[in-house]
């Protein structure tokens, strides 16, 4: 574990200023190029100013390094910021999406976002409770693909079972709530989202665009991991990376 970094804005991020205790590792200078890199989805939105940037950007290095560092694939030393209407977004296969629960999309960011999906990118959806929060997303969802629904995963699914295999759907909480809740044994944020769910939305072949998960924080548990040894034991490195990398795995090679 590594030192916990302050908080910046994404402009400093962009500029690659500060790695927050987190190593560069070696990439292979024949490929330089051939590489994966973790992709964050900007938005605006009416509720609170920036809600794309929670957990921002600790989560993004920590997963990246955890991501070369527990598999064979080659990742990006610096995780990028990316708008759904900018110029670069076709260059990432992976987008990651957070706190969703009062977004709205503006038109022009519908469309690209259908074609980015249409075309074979993938969208992770992440941090956003309750169902009032999940009906203003499914709505913002259903303005990209009016004609999809999203479907629940099963849990015998290659993303609960693929390079590490998960005997639940976990419902990982911010690290506030888990230790406020440790002792009653309490994962869950806010009055009714009691229960995780991990759904989907599937395009005319059967391929997987968009998982969404829903009363859970992803983020938070590889935010985190290094603030508080019970909190890294029993979501980041039980659930919050296994899950991660079993995503990212799904959606490079589905």
């Amino acid at each position: 574990m590594w030192a916990q970094r302050g908080r910046r804005g994404w402009q400093d991020y962009r500029r690659g200023t500060d790695r927050g205790g987190v190593p560069e590792w070696a990439i292979d200078q024949d490929l330089p190029k051939d590489v994966f890199t973790f992709a964050r989805v900007r938005y605006d939105s009416w509720g609170r100013r920036n809600k794309w940037a929670t957990d921002y950007p600790e989560s993004d290095y920590n997963f990246s390094y955890r991501l070369q560092e527990l598999t064979a694939i080659e990742v990006a030393n610096d995780p990028v910021v990316v708008g759904l209407t900018d110029k670069e977004l076709f260059q990432y296969p992976f987008l990651y999406m957070i706190e969703v629960g009062d977004l709205s999309f503006h038109d022009h960011e519908v469309a690209a976002l259908r074609t980015y999906l249409q075309r074979g990118g993938f969208l992770m959806v992440d941090d956003f409770w309750g169902e009032e929060e999940y009906e203003n997303f499914a709505f913002e969802l259903a303005r990209v693909f009016p004609d999809r629904k999203l479907q629940e995963i099963p849990l015998n699914h290659p993303i609960f079972k693929g390079v590490f295999s998960l005997d639940k759907r976990p419902q990982i909480p911010s690290i506030n709530a888990a230790l406020q809740g440790r002792d009653e044994g309490i994962t869950w944020e806010g009055w009714d989202p009691k229960e995780p769910h991990y759904q989907a939305l599937y395009d005319d072949n059967g391929r997987m665009m968009c998982i969404v998960c829903h009363n859970t924080d992803l983020g938070d548990g590889w935010e985190r991991e290094g603030e508080n040894h019970w909190y890294f034991k029993e979501f980041s490195e039980k659930y919050a990376y296994p899950l991660g990398i079993n995503i990212i795995f799904y959606a490079l090679t589905q």
